[in-house]
């Protein structure tokens, strides 16, 4: 694995701006070609940012990477805004780690 090392997966509009700040980037014009692409870079990546839409879609093939410390994969926005699937997925998990909800106190 290449310590420290960043990627993000999306359509190309989306991920542009990635590349400028250094993060490798993976353009998939689909939610099942980003699905292939992780499959490909998982192992050599330690966060995995991943846009929203293609998450949601493919939510069930990410549940494989829960248990294992790496990659780290974590939806953001695409260009198209927030649907606030990332912010679900980061409550969730912090409540299975931490048995609480420390941010959003809901």
């Amino acid at each position: 694995m290449n310590e420290g090392r960043l990627a993000i997966v999306g359509d190309g509009d989306s991920i542009t701006v990635f590349k400028a700040a250094g993060v490798a980037t993976f353009p998939a014009e689909s939610a099942e070609k980003a699905q292939t692409v992780l499959r490909r870079i998982a192992k050599d990546y330690q966060v995995i940012f991943l846009t929203e839409e293609y998450a949601r879609a493919i939510a069930d093939f990410l549940k494989r990477f829960d248990e294992q410390p790496y990659p780290v994969i974590l939806s953001i926005p695409s260009k198209n805004g927030s649907s606030g699937y990332g912010i679900e997925q980061m409550k969730s998990a912090m409540e299975r780690a931490l048995g609480v909800d420390i941010l959003f106190n809901d």
